[in-house]
C-alpha cells in the first residue's frame, strides 16, 4: 500500500523569510516535516514565499495575497489543484484547494486577547485565521485548553476539532556532549545554574515580572546564578529591552541573547540551566516547558491557559501575576533539593509522553480519519 501523500506547509519554516529564528509555529512545522515520515506519510513541502527565497518547501502556484485575492474574486467551486491526498496547513495561510484541509490553529490570541497583539496586524490576523477555521475541513487543537478558545473565537464546530499536543525530538532526552555544553557556555560568559527564560521578548510572556522577581532575590543568589533571557526581540517589547540593558550596565547578573538560531546552542543553553521560569500569561501549549523537563531542568510555570495541561504536575506553578510568587519560586526550587529532584524526575517523565514521534503518529491519524469521512 503507498503512503500517505500529505502537503503541509512550510513559509514558516524558511530560512530566507525567517532569518533562522523559527517561532512556535515554524518549530511545529519544521518537526512535522522531520517526524511525519516515521508515521507512513510521505510529506511534500509548499511554502508561500518568492522562489529565490524557498530551500525547503515547493513554492505555491501564487503568492498568498493573491491566492487570497483569487479566493475571493472567484466562485467557490474554483479551487487550486494539488498533487496530494491531503494538505495541512500549519499556519493561518489557507486558499481553497481540490484536496481535504487539515489546518492547526495554535491559539486565537488576537481575538481572545487583542491588547497582546499589534494593533497595525490585529483585525488582518483575525480576518485570516477565520477564514483558515471556515476553509479548513477538519481542525487540530494544540491544546484541549485551545478548544474552547477556537469554538468561541472562530464559531469552529467541536466536532471538527481533534487535540494533538506538541512535543520536543527525542535526542533532547539524552544530555549533549558536557564539553559541547561548556563550550557553548563560556562563549556566552555563563556558568552553570543560571534562571532561563525562553521565548520571544513580548508583554504576554511576561519576562518584565520575570526581571522584577530576580532582582529582588537575595543578593547572595543572584551573585551565584545569572538571568539568562532567550529571545528575540517582539511587538512592545522596547521598554523590557532597555531594562535588561540597564540591569546588565548597572552589574546586576542579568544577560539577553537575541541571536540564538542554532538547536544545539539552545539545547546546550538549556542542558547549563539550573531552572526555566516560564510564568507566561496565555499559552496554547508552551514548547519551551518540553524542552526544559527533556533536558532535565525543573521548571517554574504559570498557573493559567494551557500551561497546567502541559505540565501535568511536573512543574512549580505559580500565579503569573505575582512577582512575589514568582521570586518565592526562583529561591524554592534553587535551595530545596528534594523539590528539585522531584521536579527533574516528573519533568523527564512528561516529557517522554510529549515527542514528536507520538505528535506525528497522531496526526497521521487524523489525516487517515479524514480521508475515511
Amino acid at each position: 500500500m503507498s503512503a500517505l501523500r500529505v502537503g503541509l506547509s512550510s513559509t514558516t519554516t524558511e530560512p530566507g523569510l525567517t532569518g533562522g529564528r523559527l517561532d512556535g509555529i515554524g518549530v511545529y512545522s519544521k518537526a512535522l516535516l522531520g517526524a511525519l515520515p516515521g508515521a507512513g506519510v510521505a510529506v511534500q513541502p509548499y511554502s508561500f514565499g518568492p522562489a529565490g527565497a524557498l530551500s525547503v518547501g515547493r513554492r505555491m502556484p501564487h503568492a498568498f495575497p493573491l491566492s487570497t485575492l483569487r479566493d475571493l474574486a472567484t466562485p467557490r467551486f474554483v479551487r487550486q489543484r494539488m498533487d496530494v491526498d491531503l494538505f495541512h496547513a500549519t499556519d493561518y495561510r489557507i486558499i481553497r484547494m481540490d484536496k481535504p484541509i487539515v489546518a492547526t490553529l495554535h491559539d486565537a490570541l488576537p481575538i481572545a486577547y487583542p491588547h497582546w497583539c499589534n494593533p497595525r496586524l490585529r483585525q488582518l490576523k483575525n480576518w485570516l485565521q477565520a477564514k483558515a477555521a471556515r476553509k479548513a475541513d477538519h481542525v487540530i487543537a494544540v491544546s484541549h485548553f485551545a478548544v474552547a478558545e477556537l469554538v468561541q473565537c472562530f464559531g469552529v464546530d467541536e466536532r471538527r476539532i481533534s487535540v494533538v499536543h506538541n512535543g520536543v525530538d527525542e535526542t533532547w532526552l539524552e544530555a549533549p556532549p558536557a564539553a559541547a555544553r561548556d563550550a557553548t557556555l563560556a562563549r556566552h560568559g555563563l556558568r552553570q545554574g543560571y534562571y532561563l527564560f525562553v521565548g520571544t521578548l513580548q508583554p504576554r510572556k511576561n519576562v518584565e515580572r520575570i526581571l522584577q522577581a530576580y532582582l529582588g532575590l537575595p543578593a547572595v543568589v543572584r551573585a551565584a546564578r545569572k538571568l539568562v533571557v532567550v529571545g528575540r526581540p517582539g511587538w512592545r517589547s522596547a521598554d523590557l529591552q532597555r531594562q535588561l540593558r540597564a540591569a546588565a550596565e548597572r552589574g546586576e547578573n542579568v544577560r539577553w541573547l537575541d541571536q540564538i538560531t542554532d538547536e544545539a546552542e539552545l539545547r546546550h543553553l538549556y542542558a547549563g540551566a539550573g531552572a526555566l521560569v516560564f510564568p507566561s500569561l496565555h499559552e496554547g501549549f508552551g514548547i519551551p516547558i518540553v524542552e526544559a523537563f527533556a533536558s532535565r531542568v525543573p521548571v517554574i510555570a504559570g498557573n493559567g491557559s494551557a500551561l497546567p495541561e502541559v505540565c501535568a504536575g511536573a512543574a512549580l506553578a505559580v500565579d503569573p501575576l505575582s512577582v512575589p510568587a514568582i521570586g518565592s519560586a526562583m529561591l524554592d526550587i534553587v535551595r530545596d533539593d528534594a523539590l528539585r529532584a522531584r521536579c527533574i524526575a516528573a519533568g523527564e517523565r512528561r516529557a517522554v509522553q510529549l515527542t514528536w514521534r507520538e505528535t506525528a503518529r497522531k496526526t497521521a491519524a487524523v489525516y487517515k480519519n479524514i480521508l475515511k469521512q
